[in-house]
């Protein structure tokens, strides 16, 4: 395993991609309503991003067709934009994107509730939400990966919820998946030690029934075994000599 550690130079570039990606979710919320084609949500977000200057990092990469990956409801993570989803009142519509500024990555997740949802739809999106900011409170120079892993599937846990176990975070900078891989429950290894310098996607995927995925024929949906709605939270942060920096959540 190689983890990468940047400079202060790539810090900065890593800053302004997560900056930059941070602009474009923010700027899709607006858009995020019943009658729009998740097509649709990815022309925007796509066109967004190019008027930063930007390159979407999810188009093409190992062949997947759209710039963003937009999944509804059972829905998990990669779902392939279609003119044929359209979104609808009551839905959960989680919202994955990534962006290449001057040669370094950014990756968030947002999942958002369209309209009125059930309160067992909001309670799973805050959860999922609140996951992430538990596994970060490790995320510290001297700890090691396994703590942020076992910190989010602990609170996961309280609610009983499915912890999705294949599919997991990663590393990321001038390549979108580097090492580590960073799961979302507890491992039987410490993992890396954690040090000043490293860039981390961390990205629970929650779902309210078992945890058990499947992909669709298109080769790229991944949905719930059972049917039950899921939910995914993700954001890159810099591991510091402090508290842990959240490139893509600044406000």
């Amino acid at each position: 395993m190689s983890v990468t550690i940047k400079t202060e130079h790539e810090i900065e570039l890593m800053r302004e991609s997560g900056h930059l990606l941070e602009k474009v979710h923010d700027g899709l919320i607006p858009y995020i309503k019943p009658g729009i084609t998740t097509k649709e949500l990815d022309r925007i977000g796509e066109e967004m991003i190019r008027s930063l200057g930007c390159i979407p990092n999810f188009l093409n990469y190992g062949g997947f067709p759209g710039s963003f990956c937009i999944s509804l409801n059972d829905e998990v993570v990669h779902g392939i934009p279609s003119e044929d989803k359209v979104i609808r009142d009551g839905d959960l519509v989680k919202i994955d994107a990534g962006l290449i500024y001057k040669g370094y990555h950014s990756d968030a997740a947002r999942t958002y509730a369209v309209g009125e949802v059930s309160q067992e739809a909001r309670q799973l999106m805050d959860v999922t939400r609140q996951c992430f900011f538990e596994g970060i409170k490790y995320a510290k120079a001297g700890n090691h990966l396994n703590d942020i892993s076992k910190a989010i599937g602990a609170y996961a846990a309280k609610y009983h919820y499915g912890i999705v176990r294949d599919l997991v975070g990663h590393g990321i900078g001038t390549h979108l998946h580097e090492d580590p891989q960073i799961p979302n429950f507890p491992q039987k290894r410490r993992g890396v030690k954690l040090i000043p310098g490293m860039t981390l996607a961390i990205e629970p995927m929650i779902n309210l029934g078992c945890p058990d995925v499947a992909w669709l024929d298109d080769e790229w949906t991944v949905v719930t075994m059972d049917g039950s709605l899921s939910a995914h939270y993700e954001n890159t942060i810099l591991i510091t000599d402090g508290e842990p920096e959240i490139l893509t959540l600044t406000k």
